[in-house]
Order: C-alpha cells, then structure tokens, then sequence
C-alpha cells in the first residue's frame, strides 16, 4: 500500500551473500562445508567444495605427523595427556611386583587409540572424497539441520543461530465448494495470468509495464535496481500454484537481480516491494535464494539509518550509502509513514539472518516515538531526523500516515501478541484518530478526516481505507466493551469506501473523495478523481470477508472485478484511468506492480476459503507479503525487543 501518490515455520535468512546469512553468527544456509568447521572453517568459503576436502585431508595428515613427532619425544605420554587432552587428574596406579609395567600398559594403550583414531579419520576423509559430491551436500545439510535443530540462543560472534526452514501453514488452500465461488477465483487467477503474461512479453526484468505503449516502465523510486513487478508478484504467483511463472520469477531473480546501484531508492518502497516480496517468496517456497537475496539487500539499506537519531533517511544511494530525505517534507524531515513501515520485515530480517542489528534499528525508532509528545495524541507526518523534533502538525490516516498505525498493530500480532508496547501504542493512537479524525456525514457515511495544526480537512484519501481492513484485525485485542465496537466501526469504513466506488461512472474509486461543499464521497478536484488499480479497499473487503463472512463483502468484490474487466483491462494488460466519472476512460498507461502483490492477490483471498493463509498464522505487509507469526517458542529476537 504505497504512501500517497507518491509513491512455525519461519527461519532461515532470505538473505544476503556476502556474510549476510550467518557470517560470524554460526551456521547460516549455504555455508557448505565451512559452516561445520567453526571459524576456521568459514576462511575456506571460497574454495570449491572438492577443494574443501583436500585441504580437510592435508590438515588430518597434517596432525597426524605432529602426534608422530611427539610420540618421540622423552615422556610424551605425560605431554600428550596432559597438555594436549587436560585430562582430570587420576589417582596413582597400584604398584606391582613389575614395578612400572601397570603405567606403562597405560600409556601404550593410549597410544595405541591415538594411532588408530587419526588412522580412521584418514580413512573417513579418503572415502569422503571418493563419494559423489551430491550425496557430500545432503550429508552436510542433513547435519547443518541437526544442528540448527537443537541450537538455541546465541552462536559464536553474538549473533543469532538461524533456525531451520519449515512446512509454512495454509500456502495451498483446497478450492472452493462453491461453484460459483470457485469461478469468480479462477476469474481472478486469469487476471493475473493475464497481467503477467504481458508484463513478461513486453518489460520482462524492468520495474513494470506500460500496456498501451507494450513496453517498460521506470520509477525513480527504485533507482536503477530492477524487475519490482517480478519480486513483487513472487508470492501471488506461488499462492494462485502458477508454477511455470514462479519458477520463470525466481530463475530471474537468482541470475538478474542486484542492488549494487549507483542511484538513490526510496528506502520505505524499496523495503516493502523488494525486502517483502523475497522474505515472503522465502517464507512460501522454503528456496534459499531468496533468503540470501532479502537479507543482502537489507544491509544496503542499513546506512539509512546513520542519522543523529536513528529515524532513518527516505532516500538512500545503493553505492555510496549516503542519504536524504524529500526536499518538499517539511523542512528536510522523514515521513511518519515512510520510517513507520519497516518493522515487520526488519524484525523477520534477524529471524531469518541471525544478525539483531535489523531489529535493533526499527525498536530504536519505536524508542524515539516513545519519548516524543503528541499533539492530542496524535502522531504528525513529519519528523526531523536530525533534531528529533516534529515537523508540521499535519495528521493523516491515508497518505504519509497510513501504514505507521498498520504496522503499530501487525508488529504486535506478528510477535505472538507479546509486544505489549505495539499493543498499547496502537489502542492509544486509535483512540485518538476516532476522538479527533473520525466523524459521520449528514446522511450517516462514516469517514476519517485530514488534521491540519488544530483544523479538519473533510477528505478521506483511497488510501486511508486500509483502515476498515485494520480495525477489523485489530478488534479483538481491544478491551473487551470494545471489540464490537472496532468491528462496526470497520464495517462503516468499508460501506463508506464501498460508496466511493459505486457515486462514479467507472464504479471504481478516486484517489481521494470529500464530505464538504454539499458533497459525500465524491472527489471534487480533478488531481483527486484518477484511480491507478490501488488495493486498498479490496483490502478491508477481504479482511470483512474473513470476519463476518456478509456475503455483502464478495459481491462488492464481484463488481471490482467486473469494472476492473471492463475500463482498465487493455489488449497489453491492465492501465490505471486518469478520471472515473468520465463517460470513456482515459488511460494512464502504467500497470502498477503493486496491482499483482495486492489488488489481485486481495480479490484471490476474498473467494478462497479462510484455510489459505489463515490470519491466526500469516501478518501481510503493507504491500500484501504475507509474513508468518513469529510464535513464542520460536523467537531468537526477543530480547531485543524488550
């Protein structure tokens, strides 16, 4: 859900080459032979694997001709025994009428075991080299599982052991008993096929596609690194069982995708569409790729945070690591939504790398919130990340804001509801938003205004209804005289959204709508009436769907499908319309990737049963990569929560 227009079974890293899997922090996937040998077998990572082994084989007759020089040296059985092996301190043997033969039958014996234990791990190495080289890397694995397994806590270096990949819960959901259920999903899965064939056709490896022009289409938002429609679109495909595609998506990914770019990326789009795309492509599909490939791209972004105090940089170069922020945001200030919306796969980037410092940069940024004041309670867009002060008193739910108060909620469900301070920071800011930002229309539409320094602008933004999606997730761990309340309150987002799109021609939503001037619901401004294929109020249907089951939910679905169908489907794919109450639609020749990661995948959800990706197992980011629940006997992070 990009800001404004701008714009278990869990572990293993989605990460990084170089160290990022693991490094120093013990056993990281992939690290072959090395990550059995402790430190000095990390220093042989970059030889081959038969490579490995011969060097294995040198070291073992290595030692053996060191024990054969001792072995000739005056009293080496004391000096083997006692430098060597430090073994406790025996009482003296009982003499006999031989004297000494009672010591010496003991240190010949000794002897004797050395020689045949280096003589049989000479043997084990040579057969080792003789067996086939895939046997060699299950072997390895098979032990590397084993360890992981039953290593808790800390590894060598003070990192975090990374736990084994597992089954996932509720990827593949059975299809629906429903005939015609079933055939509005299959619909939807054409959809996608549809889209993506197209992209594959015409942009295949850039950003996106322009359907009408049938060819690629570049944002600055991500610099010069490429293929956002691919990463985006990972898990969408992996959930709709479009093999052919992922495996055409990931075979792309493992050749084609790099971030070292000499351009500057936005940080939040980047870490939502790319960091999110693969941890979730990692966390479905179990392939290491891209594990290595999230957590590479999450130490690139980590200089964003080399701030005065620590609320990260929007704007970062890949190369060089130096930051800024938006020139037009309050005097050089970052974007509440922007630093707000990184938790969740910042936290999953330890979880999966073993390294905390991913961890340790969002808690920081909640340390700071914490400590500011709140005007009303409310938190602003605006934040400077040098002063630590408050840029201007301009408060939104929809753009700039959004996804800061989504993620408030989803950091606590993501941690097994043990983030109590995501819990309470959450609860309060809705207290406030629904004090101060929340009002009803003359004819009874429920929306959420715009706060500027004290005043309302009666505007709700397209984006702004994420909101009946999430006080809908969130209703149950509000206090128990409120539970109901979060569910109507959601249900009367939703109808209101719902309003937005049935008050056009094209039945499909404005960019943003007014309740001023004798109109509800409707946009008045012409920057205001474009729709660009945005997830969002599909989003609170299938969340609506998901608790109450109001076959309302799937009908107002049914007619976003239809009008998407109609006005925004082209012979090249699917195009955003500059101006829903025109009578023919204009085109504005961009199929946004984020119409594969949510809109699609959305509309999948609302007709599948509750089964697939149920929500007591999965959290979805704000661009819809579904996250698994960090369960409590699971977390390698938590102190670094605390």
């Amino acid at each position: 859900m990009p800001v404004g227009s701008l714009l278990p079974f869990v572990v293993s890293p989605l990460g990084s080459g170089s160290g990022a899997g693991g490094g120093s922090g013990g056993l990281a996937p992939g690290g072959g032979v090395s990550g059995l040998l402790g430190p000095a077998g990390r220093k042989l990572s970059g030889f081959r694997l038969t490579e490995k082994f011969v060097l294995l084989l040198v070291f073992s007759g290595f030692i053996t001709l060191c024990f054969g020089a001792i072995f000739f040296l005056p009293d080496s059985p004391k000096l083997l025994s006692g430098v060597f092996f430090q073994q406790p301190p025996q009482p003296p043997p009982q003499r006999t009428s031989a004297g000494t033969g009672l010591q010496d039958e003991e240190d010949g014996g000794r002897l004797a075991r050395i020689r045949e234990e280096h003589e049989r791990a000479l043997r084990e190495a040579k057969d080792t080299l003789n067996r086939p080289p895939d046997q060699i890397m299950r072997e390895i694995q098979e032990e590397k599982d084993r360890m992981w397994e039953h290593g808790r806590g800390t590894a060598a270096g003070g990192r975090l052991i990374p736990r084994p990949f597992r089954e996932p819960i509720g990827v593949v959901g059975k299809e629906p008993a429903d005939p015609d259920v079933k055939e509005k999903r299959d619909k939807v899965k054409e959809m996608m096929k549809f889209a993506w064939d197209n992209y594959k056709r015409y942009a295949w490896g850039l950003n996106e596609l322009k359907p009408l022009q049938k060819q690629g289409h570049s944002s600055n938002l991500f610099g010069n690194i490429q293929g956002a429609t691919i990463v985006d679109s990972l898990d969408t495909l992996y959930i709709m069982g479009m093999k052919d595609e992922f495996q055409d998506a990931k075979d792309w990914v493992e050749k084609n995708l790099e971030f070292n770019v000499n351009a500057e990326v936005s940080v939040f789009e980047v870490n939502i569409r790319f960091v999110g795309g693969l941890l979730s492509a990692y966390y479905l599909s179990g392939e290491e790729i891209f594990r290595r490939k999230a957590v590479e791209l999450g130490e690139k972004l980590l200089p964003a945070f080399n701030t005065p105090t620590g609320i990260p940089w929007a704007l970062l170069n890949m190369k060089s690591g130096i930051g800024r922020n938006w020139p037009w945001a309050s005097g050089g200030s970052s974007i509440l939504a922007e630093f707000g919306t990184l938790h969740l796969e910042f936290i999953h980037l330890s979880e999966v790398s073993g390294n905390p410092v991913f961890a340790e940069k969002v808690m920081n940024i909640r340390k700071v919130l914490s400590r500011l004041d709140k005007p009303q309670g409310l938190y602003p867009n605006y934040l400077n990340p040098s002063s630590g002060q408050w840029g201007q008193h301009h408060v939104s739910v929809g753009g700039l804001g959004d996804s800061f108060y989504e993620y408030l909620l989803k950091a606590w469900l993501m941690s097994d509801k043990t983030d109590e301070d995501a819990k309470k920071l959450y609860y309060d800011a809705v207290q406030a938003i629904e004090t101060h930002l929340i009002r009803k229309s003359s004819s009874g539409l429920t929306y959420i205004a715009e706060w500027k320094g004290g005043l309302l602008e009666h505007k709700m933004g397209h984006l702004t209804c994420f909101a009946g999606g999430m006080f809908a997730l969130g209703a149950d761990g509000a206090p128990s005289d409120k539970t109901g309340h979060h569910i109507e309150l959601a249900a009367e987002i939703a109808r209101t959204c719902h309003e937005s799109y049935d008050r056009t021609t094209m039945k499909l939503g404005p960019e943003a709508f007014r309740f001023d001037g004798g109109v509800e619901a409707i946009a008045t401004r012409q920057n205001e009436k474009y729709y660009i294929l945005r997830p969002e109020v599909i989003e609170t249907y299938m969340y609506m769907w998901r608790f109450t089951h109001d076959p309302k939910y799937r009908q107002w679905g049914w007619e976003a499908i239809q009008a998407l169908e109609k006005y925004c489907r082209v012979e090249g794919g699917y195009s955003g319309i500059k101006d829903v109450y025109a009578t023919h639609p204009g085109h504005d020749d961009v199929q946004q990737s984020f119409y594969l990661a949510e809109t699609l995948k959305y509309l999948y959800l609302l007709f599948s049963d509750d089964d697939l990706l149920p929500l007591e197992h999965w959290i979805f980011n704000t661009e819809a990569h579904p996250l698994p629940i960090i369960q409590k006997a699971d977390r390698t992070i938590k102190s670094i929560e605390k």
